[in-house]
């Protein structure tokens, strides 16, 4: 039977939710209560949803329904409380078609978040938030933006009240991941027809590079050997601080934490990536050779319906200066099929650069609308049966590429770095981890290290004698 004062979290959607949640953690920790793993273990359970797209929306629905069937064993949580992006955006509607959550929060309860808790598991109803424009807490201008004015996930912004312990930062692991998150900034400036985000992040805003630091040398202290670094857009980070190429110098600066082997940059804005930023991924050595670059289209006219910037000739060039620069790096991105409009010559330009562009990861979405964006309001919507069709074409097109990518990396050295411990099916020994050229989300490499003495967080040097779909496997050297 759970004990009080427990509380299990449960993570959806992206990296940058999983530092929202170490944060909660964190709060709830120095408050006084135990984190426990297992929701059914737990007195209450926190569940840290996605609000991004439709099936991240099912997905954290299916959880916290998933968490309120643990109420009736007897056993387990008697307390569920929603939180999260789909929280947030939706607030008391989806208080009132959820009623199985007992409580649905929203980022300006996180700094009370222990106290908001013990209130609901006394009993106490909470009265859900009305959903507002985040981006309207803020000015506009982002030199005049002061983040203590509101609550902004993940910046670690330490409690006003008395705690029985304060951690050196606000944040509590959740696993043992030699990998872990860290936020360089969040919110978006950007109007991108389709996405919501920005509406229920807010606007940009960076993190002191101090804040950034202090995390970063807490995690080494607990076992990280790679930081990724991510936020909404990283490439407008230090814009707000009064230095728009701050990242390019703040690297070299993470890489002198002892203990950390290697710095990973998420979600690059193809619009904002500039020669300098990319030389500096590229020839800083502790930084990842890896470009997570958000292109989601490539026809000139579906970006600007979009309103987004670029198009195949000037994103090919972007990816060359890449390769010219790291010739072993790697290039993810997503791209959105079906948009409103999107005419079959738009379509064909998108195949193109797909294979153009040779990428070594590639996400594929089909487009559906999102309330309250731009998007959902243009007119030639595209049949759901086309976007199922075309979602298919490009998806078996950059799932080819992405096979002979990896192909084409036999015979190379890569640094591995260790973050599973396995057996094939003919007992084989297998390290599992992530070259640097390797998204978190991506393919892996596996190592066959034989009797060698290998452990989570290791970085062996190997190299690529062949492939299992698109992993990687190896050998160390």
């Amino acid at each position: 039977m759970s004990t009080p004062d427990t509380v299990a979290l449960v993570t959806l959607g992206c990296a940058r939710n999983e530092v929202d949640s170490e944060e909660l953690a964190g709060r709830l920790a120095a408050a006084g209560w135990t984190i426990v793993e297992d929701p059914a273990e737990a007195s209450a359970v926190l569940v840290n949803t996605c609000g991004f797209v439709e099936v991240a929306k099912k997905d954290s629905i299916d959880a916290v329904l998933a968490a309120a069937d643990l109420k009736g064993l007897g056993t387990g949580p008697q307390t569920v409380v929603a939180v999260g992006c789909l929280s947030e955006r939706y607030g008391a509607e989806l208080a009132e078609s959820l009623p199985e959550a007992d409580a649905v929060l929203g980022f300006d309860d996180y700094p009370d978040i222990a106290e908001r808790l013990r209130s609901i598991v006394g009993g106490t109803a909470h009265v859900p938030h009305a959903p507002k424009d985040r981006r309207h807490l803020l000015p506009i201008s982002p030199v005049d933006r002061d983040a203590a004015s509101a609550s902004i996930p993940g910046h670690a912004q330490m409690p006003e009240v008395d705690t029985a312990w304060a951690p050196p930062v606000l944040r509590r692991r959740l696993d043992g991941s030699p990998v872990a998150p860290v936020k360089l900034a969040s919110g978006c400036d950007r109007r991108c027809a389709f996405c919501a985000i920005p509406s229920f992040r807010g606007s940009f805003v960076s993190r002191p590079p101090a804040d950034v630091m202090a995390e970063i040398i807490w995690l080494a202290g607990e076992g990280v050997r790679e930081v990724v670094l991510v936020s909404e857009n990283s490439t407008s980070y230090g814009k707000d601080l009064g230095d728009l190429r701050l990242l390019e110098t703040f690297l070299g600066e993470i890489g002198a934490v002892e203990g950390i082997d290697r710095i990973r940059v998420a979600y690059l804005q193809p619009a904002e990536v500039r020669p300098g930023l990319l030389a500096a991924i590229a020839k800083t050595p502790i930084v990842a050779p890896y470009f997570d670059l958000s292109f989601q289209h490539s026809s000139p006219t579906v970006l600007r319906r979009m309103r987004r910037f670029g198009g195949t000739e000037e994103f090919l060039s972007l990816i060359d200066q890449i390769r010219t620069l790291s010739p072993e790096a790697g290039i993810r991105s997503n791209v959105i099929v079906g948009f409103p409009g999107e005419t079959d010559e738009e379509f064909a330009d998108l195949l193109d650069f797909i294979e153009r562009a040779r990428m070594d990861a590639v996400g594929v979405f089909g487009y559906s609308d999102e309330d309250g964006t731009e998007a959902a309001t243009l007119e030639g919507k595209i049949d759901d049966d086309v976007i199922r069709a075309r979602v298919e074409e490009i998806t078996a097109l950059a799932e080819e590429i992405m096979l002979q990518r990896a192909e084409d990396r036999i015979g190379t050295s890569v640094r591995v770095l260790i973050e599973a411990l396995e057996s094939n099916d003919e007992g084989d020994r297998i390290a599992v981890g992530r070259s640097g050229h390797q998204g978190p989300d991506d393919a892996g490499t596996l190592v066959f290290i034989g009797d060698r003495e290998v452990a989570i967080g290791d970085v062996l040097e190997c190299e690529v004698v062949g492939t299992d779909g698109v992993d990687l496997v190896a050998e160390c050297a």
